[in-house]
């Protein structure tokens, strides 16, 4: 008699990876618009960056309610249809960049960049100042974003 194979079936192989960490700990994740790949990225990271990647990403959520989600680069963005993108983050070693495409028109915005336009500020562990990201969010996301 043959030896029955097991009922259980393996997934894809596709879908058995998980993210690859990049140097500095940013995973590698495909492109792709909503919410799945964004959540892909945050579910990738481990410790305090999740739990700062997560909270932010809610922070987002709350304060801009019809955000628009989508991963490019490595990176989360978030705009709003038709108005363009205002905020993106990105994992460092030792902090998490968060990018405001129109930082320069922030009132009172970070001071991180150069640009004529972007603005940053690096977030480390238990550095989260949620009020102040609350304000720059609600800001940023008034002002016409980057168009890509």
């Amino acid at each position: 008699m043959a030896a029955r194979k097991s009922a259980k079936k393996k997934p894809p192989a596709r879908a058995r990876k998980k993210a690859v960490l990049l140097a500095g700990g940013n995973p590698r994740v495909a492109k792709g618009d909503g919410a799945p790949p964004v959540r892909t990225y945050i579910a990738a990271l481990s410790g305090w960056k999740h739990d700062l990647a997560k909270n932010l990403d809610a922070l987002i959520v709350r304060t801009v309610p019809k955000v628009r989600k989508a991963v490019k680069w490595n990176s989360p963005f978030y705009g709003i249809e038709g108005h363009g993108w205002f905020v993106s983050f990105h994992v460092f070693t030792k902090y998490i960049k968060v990018t405001f495409f129109k930082g320069a028109a922030v009132k009172g915005g970070p001071s991180g960049g150069t640009s004529k336009d972007a603005r940053w500020i690096d977030i480390r562990e238990n550095d989260f100042d949620e009020v102040q990201m609350k304000k720059w969010i609600k800001q940023a996301a008034a002002i016409p974003g980057w168009m890509a």
